[in-house]
């Protein structure tokens, strides 16, 4: 059992298991390699200093310009701006699923990306980030001039969903070069930007879309341009601290390795229901009297309320460790799922929907931090990162249009509301067993 929660730091920022993993029995040359790798990397993290908090900063408007522009389409939200308009324009005649599956395809290849982008920045450092982030901006360009669902699918859902992933892993992976202790803070804050963007950039879309003559392609456009604005800054304001790694690509021995594999079954678990109140929350409230008007604020309502949730349980994470807090989370974000059904009126609506952001915002930053916490040399963390990620975004695949087609099928949400609701519990659980896994107490820090 290897990763932090077995082993402590020394000050060189190397943990006692990193020590350990020089070979007994291997040649000299194989331990003088492993030891110099060892030994490359600087002293303490820094935890804090302006260049570590331009790396967060610079994180945090990537998360904005990637995730949260998702938010303004079905990858988080299926019936919100994008879901809405392309089925009552352009893919009027295509049926809601079907227009579903160009966000599901997006968020899916968005952690798919990571398996490559982590693993590329451990190896190049942080140039990797450029060539992502101009396909991106051009994919966002092309989504202007898109017409039939083809062209959404090929431009919004493969190559956004590819190039968001590509650049997101080595920038999130940059965070944990600068921070160990506050690792879960400054991840949650660079998540959180995904949060302001879910507020923003929806709403300012929405009202270019309606409320002015821009049409669909200039209201694109714009929001385009000002991705550039805020991408090139951040991408410079990127930055690795340690030594590129030139062993292996990926890292296939982490699968060996219980303790990843749990984290990694139980993240795939919750993510599996985790979104279904993202995707059909304002379908749902809709059918149940809220006005047309009302239900598109819940989408604000949810990430505004999700912007608490990855900042203030990523600073409690650090108190009580992050495997402790992203359990709570889990288990929080399935009981209220399971109470879903219950919750009829608007204003009960109103209320679930800032709760469920809260809660499922804590999972989001949370994982993140988890997974990069796992490897013991820091140097690997882009990789660890993208593997566990990448392998969750199958969950963000097939879960919406599943729970999507029972809505469908039986007339109504109930069998997808208990059906995401185990199985986020079942994640819970696994979180729960992959404590078990580290020997330690119930209480202990982990």
């Amino acid at each position: 059992m290897s990763g932090p929660y077995n082993g402590q730091s020394n000050v060189d920022g190397t943990s006692s298991l990193e020590k350990r993993n020089l070979p007994e029995n291997g040649s000299a040359e194989e331990t003088r390699v492993i030891s110099s790798a060892l030994h490359a990397q600087p002293s303490p993290f820094p935890e804090g200093g302006l260049r570590a908090w331009c790396v967060v900063a610079g994180t945090s408007f990537v998360v904005f310009c990637n995730i949260g522009y998702a938010n303004a389409f079905g990858s988080l939200i299926a019936y919100s701006v994008y879901q809405e308009y392309y089925s009552t324009h352009q893919l009027r005649h295509e049926s809601q699923s079907a227009i579903a599956w160009i966000g599901s395809l997006q968020m899916s290849l968005l952690f798919g990306g990571m398996l490559f982008g982590g693993p590329l920045f451990d190896r190049y450092g942080e140039r990797v980030m450029w060539p992502p982030s101009i396909v991106y901006i051009f994919t966002v360009f092309m989504t202007s001039l898109c017409t039939k669902l083809w062209h959404f699918l090929l431009c919004q859902g493969i190559l956004g969903g590819l190039a968001m992933g590509f650049g997101l892993g080595p920038a999130m992976a940059a965070c944990g070069h600068y921070f160990r202790k506050r690792r879960a803070t400054a991840m949650g804050l660079t998540v959180a930007g995904s949060s302001v963007g879910g507020v923003i950039l929806p709403i300012a879309l929405s009202r270019m879309l309606y409320k002015t003559s821009l049409g669909f392609g200039w209201s694109i456009r714009i929001i385009a341009f000002l991705m550039l604005a805020v991408l090139v800054p951040s991408c410079c304001a990127i930055r690795a601290r340690l030594p590129p790694r030139k062993e292996q690509f990926f890292i296939r021995k982490a699968f060996n390795e219980r303790f990843f594999v749990c984290i990694a079954g139980s993240a795939w678990c919750i993510m599996m229901g985790m979104f279904t109140p993202f995707f059909y929350l304002p379908t749902y409230a809709v059918e149940h009297g809220m006005s047309q008007t009302l239900s598109s604020y819940l989408i604000a309502i949810l990430n505004g309320a999700s912007f608490f949730g990855r900042v203030i349980p990523g600073i409690l994470a650090d108190k009580i460790g992050p495997l402790n807090m992203i359990s709570m989370a889990a288990f929080g974000t399935g009981i209220l799922i399971l109470c879903w059904h219950a919750i009829t009126t608007s204003a009960a609506i109103i209320v679930f929907s800032a709760l469920y952001g809260f809660f499922s915002g804590a999972i989001i930053s949370l994982i993140s931090a988890v997974f990069a916490s796992i490897p013991n040399n820091p140097q690997n963390i882009g990789t660890y990162l993208g593997m566990g990620m990448s392998f969750t975004g199958i969950a963000a695949l097939i879960g919406p249009p599943v729970n999507g087609a029972l809505a469908t099928h039986y007339k109504n949400f109930g069998p997808s509301i208990f059906l995401s609701g185990a199985f986020v519990l079942i994640g819970a659980f696994g979180l729960l067993f992959a404590r078990h896994l580290t020997g330690k107490g119930l209480f202990a820090k982990m």
